[in-house]
């Protein structure tokens, strides 16, 4: 792994310490710059988590907590169904680690419980462990939610921020009641800061959270992540929330595909607004604006890093997907319950990243689904072509067409008969 300059991680050091400096002097909710709370110092010896006997094939691990505890009166979410044949190929039905024939051993010091290399280009998936597992995906969910948005808002369009975007629960950027915030600032606070206050008041756009989640989930579904079912928007854990390496590589290359999301994963610093004092509180003041910087290390330590997006929950444990490029090839990497050690997550998308670069090009163990079609109700790119040997005029997607040919000529020809009919009878008449 090369280290890229060092003056850029000064860089972002700078704005966490100015944007600490901001906390300091009275603004409301912490700027997203810290890595989750790391595993206290232990004398336990690390092993990387064992998935051969596909422990998580239906479901996650079973909370620690009671984040996902239905609210009263509402059901237990049952488990999502299982796809057969696996998607993406049959060997992605495996749970342990799964490797090209002949491919060398995977790096050490993984402790990422499942994970995924994949060419965000030809789709081929280059190695895995346990990548239709079911996990949570923490913040790593807000990809989907960023795609949804970049595609539904307008990006000029100004919003004020409330209370409750001020109060949401876990990480926040920093959105103040009576600020001032354009749509596109929302989605850098989203995309590189992880605010689950922006993510609050980008749902509170797209019908609130409830429709929110019912657009997120739909979308997965259009791109055959099966594996995938959103309880929140920002990632924070709820009843039946779930993900899956090779899901994760899916709904990341999906966002890959809008310019500015590709754009703003890579961006390392921005300026974010301030808002003003309250009324109601004597001696409040005015918040000056910050700085906030990109809370994916990989973005500034790995030679080539396109940017990612991180995610933490006691329950989920740190989650990430990240890309790079190398010598014209763009890879894809995703860590699902993975831990601080003995490497943090970014050095252990690093180290994959590495393996899968040095993979010669063509080994593939499945492959991501196709995208070569729009789905004319969501505006996502559909996840699969038609099975091969289908006939296409068959296809659904091209009936219609088909269909009103077919009629035309049927109407047409019906036509021609009963006109040289009529013709022939007026003739014989005549005679």
């Amino acid at each position: 792994m090369k280290i890229r300059d060092s003056r850029r991680r000064a860089t972002f050091r700078l704005g966490s310490a100015l944007a600490v400096l901001a906390v300091s002097v009275g603004v409301a909710a912490t700027p997203s710059f810290a890595v989750p709370p790391s595993t206290p110092p232990t004398t336990t010896p690390f092993t990387t988590p064992n998935t051969d006997s596909c422990p998580q094939k239906t479901r996650p691990p079973a909370p620690i907590d009671e984040s996902e505890v239905p609210a009263p009166g509402q059901p237990t979410p049952s488990a999502l169904p299982i796809p057969t044949p696996a998607i993406g190929g049959a060997r992605l039905a495996e749970c342990g680690v799964v490797l090209p024939k002949g491919a060398p051993p995977v790096p050490q010091d993984i402790s990422a419980t499942a994970w995924q290399v994949s060419d965000l280009d030809s789709g081929e998936v280059l190695a895995a462990k346990d990548p239709h597992g079911r996990y949570r995906p923490a913040s790593t969910i807000k990809v989907l939610l960023a795609t949804i948005a970049l595609r539904t808002l307008d990006l000029n369009k100004v919003i004020v921020g409330t209370e409750d975007d001020a109060n949401a629960d876990g990480t926040r950027v920093g959105i103040g009641p009576g600020g001032h915030y354009s749509n596109r600032q929302l989605m850098q606070a989203l995309i590189m800061a992880s605010g689950n206050d922006a993510a609050h008041a980008i749902a509170s756009q797209l019908g609130g959270e409830t429709a929110t989640v019912a657009k997120m989930n739909e979308l997965a579904k259009s791109l055959r992540a099966l594996d995938t079912r959103t309880a929140t928007p920002s990632g924070l854990d709820g009843p039946g929330m779930s993900t899956s390496a090779y899901d994760l590589s899916v709904l990341f290359r999906e966002a890959m595909t809008i310019p500015l999301f590709a754009e703003l994963i890579h961006t390392e610093q921005v300026d974010f607004p301030g808002f003003p004092a309250n009324p109601t509180i004597p001696g409040d003041k005015d918040r000056p604006g910050f700085p906030i910087g990109n809370d994916n290390h990989l973005l500034y330590d790995y030679e080539g890093a396109l940017g990612g997006k991180t995610g933490y929950t006691d329950d989920a444990r740190q989650t990430f997907v990240a890309a790079a490029q190398r010598n014209g090839r763009r890879l894809v990497v995703t860590l699902l319950q993975a831990d601080v050690r003995p490497l943090r997550p970014s050095d252990q998308a690093a180290r994959l990243l590495d393996y899968g670069f040095a993979l010669p090009k063509g080994s593939a163990i499945g492959t991501l689904p196709t995208a070569d079609s729009k789905d004319a109700k969501t505006g996502a790119t559909l996840a699969s072509p038609p099975p091969k040997g289908v006939d296409q005029a068959m296809d659904p997607m091209t009936t219609t067409d088909h269909s009103n040919s077919r009629t035309v000529w049927i109407i047409g020809g019906t036509i021609l008969v009963l006109a040289l009919l009529l013709g022939a009878r007026r003739i014989s008449r005549r005679r």
